[in-house]
């Protein structure tokens, strides 16, 4: 049913950001209609226009398609089960990335404005709304349009946040974790004892699903990322972190347990599949829940695309009963199941209020800056979440330390007690 519902509560506000001003009737018609849905601001403020920040994908391809645009709008008004969402963080998934290229065939088509996931405060409720009030602090699930300052959702895709998270942390928990935890624990059955093959573990989903074996007894984490990453993760749980850019994975795994590993997540696809069944001791699981080896440039990469899937496993089921292995395939956006996916964040955000799992943030960007926060995970610079805000970007916004701050501002006064002195000298000499 949500899978249905997500698209089309979007399409009201990309009707809307569609032109760049919104005609005069159109504006109108917004202010006229909002008092109607009102739950709980005056009407003389629903009947101001008012500007919205959106990333909007305008077409496939390279960065460039994704552009910041700033709409004037009436105020959105939530229907019956729906609410608004004045949006103060967002996630940034791989998800994002195949979409930009036209990989990704849940996004709608071009221009939309993009984003999965984000958290924020309800500014409005729509009827039938029981268990949810202006000013609560939400995380919110879409299937596009979070990468806006205001989203109207379906009341249940939001899950109010504990006091201590942060919105970047509540932006960063949901895709990653539920997927980490949707196949660790319902498809998997993780166990004590038994032992793990994680792909791109610095990555967002790589991080989770390595916290959530952690709450798990002896289980064992092998891990693959780039040598740079190894501290940061053998830190976070994993047991034997692996270097993939300069040594085989399967041999690494190999030499330390001869027999494989039980469950192997394989977000990567093509000849990566292949050397994941082969890892699998007997009675294991292959989860395959991704196809980064299909993204190798800014652009949609044909070649890479045809070599991934010329190098596809390919089984019969009756080599599957012989080797006594599984394989599992996961999409959390083709997940329907509203208790599912209810039951699984109410876990998620219980473990956090435990301490046993925390996002790990790996960096923030202002909308301005979306290319650059696209890059960094596209480049596989990232280790955790990049999170994106949709709050303007300060001028004086500069990275700086605190003594480089204080040296700034000994150097101001400095110049500035100059420049008196000068002035005053001066007006001596003139006055001689």
């Amino acid at each position: 049913m949500s899978g249905e519902e997500a698209p089309t509560q979007q399409q009201q506000p990309e009707q809307e950001k569609t032109p760049d001003e919104p005609p005069p009737s159109a504006a109108a018609a917004a202010a006229a209609e909002a008092p109607q849905g009102d739950s709980g601001s005056g009407a003389a403020a629903e009947e101001k226009p008012l500007t919205c920040r959106a990333l909007v994908l305008i077409g496939h391809g390279g960065y460039d398609k994704v552009k910041l645009q700033v709409k004037t709008q009436g105020k959105p008004q939530p229907k019956a089960g729906e609410v608004l969402v004045r949006v103060k963080a967002c996630g940034l998934n791989f998800a994002e990335l195949l979409g930009r290229q036209g990989l990704y065939e849940l996004l709608p088509a071009p221009p939309v404005t993009m984003g999965m996931e984000g958290s924020g405060v309800i500014e409005a409720v729509g009827e039938d709304v029981k268990d949810r009030k202006v000013g609560d602090r939400v995380i919110a699930l879409s299937r596009s349009g979070m990468w806006q300052e205001l989203v109207v959702v379906p009341a249940e895709r939001t899950f109010v946040m504990p006091d201590e998270m942060s919105f970047e942390e509540g932006a960063a928990l949901p895709v990653n974790y539920m997927t980490a935890y949707m196949m660790l624990f319902e498809l998997a059955n993780l166990r004590p004892g038994k032992s793990v093959l994680i792909h791109m573990a610095a990555g967002g989903v790589g991080i989770a699903a390595t916290q959530l074996c952690q709450t798990v007894q002896d289980v064992t984490v092998f891990g693959t990322a780039s040598a740079s990453k190894h501290e940061t993760i053998a830190q976070g749980g994993v047991t034997h972190p692996i270097d993939y850019r300069t040594k085989d994975y399967v041999e690494e795994i190999r030499k330390i347990s001869p027999k494989g590993v039980d469950i192997v997540l394989d977000p990567l696809g093509g000849s990566d599949t292949q050397k994941g069944f082969s890892l699998l001791k007997p009675m294991g699981m292959l989860i395959v829940f991704g196809a980064a080896n299909c993204v190798t440039g800014q652009k949609k990469n044909l070649l890479a695309m045809a070599k991934t899937w010329y190098n596809q496993l390919s089984l019969n089921t009756l080599k599957l009963m012989q080797a006594n292995k599984a394989v599992c395939g996961f999409h959390l956006g083709y997940v329907t199941d509203e208790q599912l996916f209810s039951r699984t964040m109410m876990k998620l955000l219980e473990l956090y209020r435990q301490g046993k799992i925390k996002p790990h943030i790996d960096s923030r960007y202002h909308f301005e800056e979306v290319t650059d926060a696209m890059k960094r995970m596209h480049e596989r610079q990232n280790i955790g979440k990049v999170i994106l805000l949709p709050e303007p970007k300060k001028e004086e916004e500069k990275p700086k330390s605190n003594a480089e701050a204080g040296e700034n501002a000994e150097k101001n006064e400095a110049a500035v007690s100059e420049k008196k002195e000068e002035a005053t000298e001066e007006v001596k000499a003139e006055k001689d």
